[in-house]
């Protein structure tokens, strides 16, 4: 580990959780059996009208796998990793999980929390960058979670997301780990050579260039709008070049790298990020590229769009071609991870309670933003949105 990974990732003095009484697993969800995929998915295309019968195409994915998506299980994993991280050092704080799109469905998990008592809440979504479906919609989600709870009789608790944990030395650090194991794996006379392939979820140029504070929306500017400004692709630049100087740092070899993107799902016509992953990997194969690390930066674990899009798709294009090809690990409940959540809810808390906190970040961009301001990766239509500046929520 690099010296300023290594600097960033020293314990820090413990605090107290105060004044949360609670943290929320915020995920996106996913089916566990064949007869829950289309469902999910009617879930997660609600009111875009899609028929049902391309809703059993998309579906196939999943049914490929059991109907069955990883997600879940891996949002276990973690919610145990923490309970047990927070227990091993003396934070005597409930962790609770809710999804956007399949059981446990958030607002149920909002009604046993203020049930429970718990009135004070900070959030860790599963997603560490800012976009509108990464940050803005989880916020959507929890303010119709909120009214649901004030409609009931129930009086809604306060909750606070933790801000974007990107560039976190404990989401980066097991990232750079899982690259130094693949190019370990790959053949000896193609390793050196091997170029390494940052991943991420393809969003549309629009939403790219509005995601983030509004000073750093892009739209229309010197980019033209074409997806490259904004929070969301500056913030995977900045980790993949963290990522690929530790790399080089730790081997004594620079690999050729770039961010690259997978999982498109959008109309044709609307531009969305490119190049995807198949794209590239048939641009090195061109170039004479020996090998190749797929490291899917943009994934907090690795659920349905890492197994298909990458590990099958991707892969299969790979052999088609003949490049050797490797995936790299994601994060998942690493207990680094685990460490690096502690260290958020603890950070904020001291924030909340007037007292200075000690940041932790790595890279060039600095630590995020706790609140989010108003006009933050907007939507496609004016919708409440909690923890945040516009909150309707105090």
């Amino acid at each position: 580990m690099s010296d300023q990974l290594r600097a960033a990732a020293q314990p820090r003095a413990e605090g107290l959780a105060a004044p949360y009484d609670a943290l929320l697993l915020l995920s996106f969800g996913g089916p566990e059996g064949p007869d829950d995929v289309v469902p999910f998915l009617e879930n997660v295309t609600r009111g875009r009208g899609i028929p049902r019968e391309r809703l059993v195409e998309v579906g196939q994915h999943y049914f490929g796998f059991g109907g069955v998506s990883p997600i879940n299980a891996q949002n276990r994993a973690l919610l145990d990793a923490l309970r047990k991280e927070f227990a091993g050092h003396g934070l005597d704080l409930p962790v609770y999980w809710g999804n956007r799109n399949w059981a446990p469905y958030l607002t149920d998990v909002m009604r046993e929390m203020a049930a429970d008592g718990r009135r004070r809440i900070a959030v860790l979504a599963t997603s560490a960058y800012a976009s509108y479906s990464g940050c803005r919609q989880y916020r959507e989600n929890l303010a119709d979670a909120l009214a649901a709870l004030a409609e009931e009789g129930l009086e809604p608790p306060r909750v606070d997301k933790l801000r974007h944990y990107f560039n976190h030395p404990g989401f980066v650090g097991p990232m750079t780990e899982g690259v130094l194991a693949s190019l370990a794996a790959l053949p000896e006379e193609v390793r050196d050579g091997a170029h390494l392939a940052f991943t991420t979820h393809s969003i549309p140029t629009a939403a790219a260039d509005t995601s983030g504070p509004v000073e750093d929306h892009t739209a229309g500017g010197e980019d033209g709008g074409r997806g490259e400004g904004g929070a969301y692709v500056r913030q995977h630049l900045d980790v993949a070049r963290v990522i690929a100087d530790e790399v080089a740092a730790r081997t004594g070899v620079t690999h050729p790298w770039r961010l690259v993107y997978q999982s498109r799902s959008g109309a044709p016509h609307i531009p969305w990020l490119e190049p995807d992953i198949c794209d590239h990997l048939e641009a090195l194969h061109d170039e004479g590229a020996p090998a190749v690390v797929m490291v899917p930066i943009g994934f907090v674990s690795d659920h349905m769009e890492v197994l298909y899009d990458l590990d099958t798709e991707a892969t299969a294009k790979a052999a088609e071609l003949g490049l050797p090809v490797a995936r790299s690990a994601t994060v998942g409940a690493d207990p680094a991870f685990a460490g690096a959540v502690r260290e958020l809810v603890l950070e904020r808390a001291a924030k909340e309670r007037g007292e200075t906190a000690q940041e932790c970040w790595v890279g060039m961009l600095g630590q995020s933003h706790d609140l989010c301001a108003v006009g933050c990766c907007p939507g496609r239509a004016p919708r409440p949105a909690a923890a945040g500046a516009d909150s309707p929520y105090a």
